[in-house]
């Protein structure tokens, strides 16, 4: 056993928003927006949310425009 490794098997993630084929993400649902933003109130980047680069950056637009128009915190209390 002491010369051994183990190798684990990655899978690679599929874009949610590609996967629910959704063309536009509205800002004004906080509720899916709030699952990119963790307690500290940032954007979760794309490698650990699992989105594509074009969703990624629909998602950065309308998370800031939700922010200004306070659908959701800019920071967490």
């Amino acid at each position: 056993m002491a010369g051994q490794r183990r190798f684990s098997v990655r899978r690679k993630r599929v874009c949610k928003f590609c996967a629910e084929k959704i063309t536009y993400i509205d800002f004004k649902d906080g509720k899916l927006l709030g699952h990119f933003i963790p307690e500290r109130g940032k954007i979760l980047p794309r490698r650990i949310s699992g989105v594509c680069s074009t969703h990624q950056r629909q998602l950065t637009e309308a998370i800031k425009r939700a922010r200004h128009m306070a659908i959701i915190p800019f920071v967490a209390d």
